[in-house]
């Protein structure tokens, strides 16, 4: 018996196969109204790599939300084969619900090769602890205690969302496959990512909302999602109704294993704003310049 999606990130990502790169996506009801962008997206990428030889992994993906998509409402995932070469695979999935296109991804697979390591140092950051899930007051009870991660927030509060940077680890063991790694690593790429991409101002008194327009991620190095991940976002510009955000994904021993970029919507209105006292602290942490 297949476990419950709504409470394994394995089981989301058990997909149906219907047909010749086909295949249909769990979508429970519970939970939010629209379904989480990085379940979609983690889906679409599951369904690629169906595709793709085992020997060849995922080092990129882009994709871009175009509805938004609807819990316990079938979802189906069609894989265009564009191209297999030598050294680079390529694959595009759309994402259907009522046969209309909400999301589409395009992801890159590369035959591993020898070549220079290095990067920009990491981060300093204070090291994780065993710390068990936050418990924060409305409107984000619901969701994280639903949520398949463990989450440590620099920021020092449990009764916000998920501020970046964070450590963040999978509460669930999935196994070593880097397949089903990836596709959990694009789970939790998606989180919180449109609120990190507001102005620091605009975040005063504001909880949520937005909605996420494109999302990329680059896997650069072979990771554990079971283990503590550094996950960091900062915004980069805001300019009209939209921002965009960059972030990382770094081990405890520094190793820049993922990037990502994100532009969001952020329009100002429509989302959930924090309770007074949570507000008040988030301003004066602004006027004393040492807000998130």
């Amino acid at each position: 018996m297949s476990e419950d999606p709504r409470r394994s990130i394995r089981a989301l990502l058990e997909l149906q196969e219907t047909g010749k790169d086909r295949f249909t996506a769990p979508t429970p009801a519970e939970g939010p109204p629209r379904l989480f962008g990085g379940q979609v997206a983690a889906q679409a990428l599951r369904a690629a790599c169906a595709t793709v030889e085992e020997a060849r992994p995922v080092h990129s993906l882009h994709s871009y939300f175009i509805r938004p998509g609807r819990p316990d409402s079938a979802m189906e995932l069609v894989v265009e084969r564009t191209r297999d070469g030598r050294s680079f695979t390529t694959r595009h999935v759309t994402a259907l619900q009522e046969d209309k296109a909400i999301f589409t991804l395009t992801a890159s697979f590369h035959a591993p090769e020898e070549g220079t390591d290095w990067q920009l140092p990491a981060p300093e950051a204070e090291r994780p602890t065993d710390a068990a899930r936050h418990s924060p007051s409305e409107p984000f009870a619901t969701f994280w205690r639903d949520s398949f991660f463990l989450i440590q927030s620099l920021s020092g509060s449990s009764q916000r969302p998920l501020l970046h940077p964070a450590w963040i680890r999978l509460a669930e063991d999935i196994g070593d496959d880097p397949v089903l790694q990836a596709c959990a690593l694009t789970y939790v790429s998606d989180m919180a990512v449109v609120f990190a991409a507001r102005a620091p101002a605009d975040r005063i008194g504001f909880g949520g909302g937005g909605a996420s327009l494109d999302h990329s991620v680059w896997f650069h190095r072979p990771f554990d999602i079971r283990r503590w991940l550094l996950f960091s976002v900062d915004a980069v510009t805001n300019y009209g109704a939209r921002g965009l955000a960059r972030g990382t994904f770094h081990t405890e021993d520094g190793a820049l294993v993922a990037s990502l970029a994100q532009e969001g919507l952020l329009r100002p209105t429509g989302g959930p704003r924090w309770p007074a006292d949570i507000e008040a602290q988030m301003r004066a942490q602004m006027e004393a310049g040492t807000a998130p």
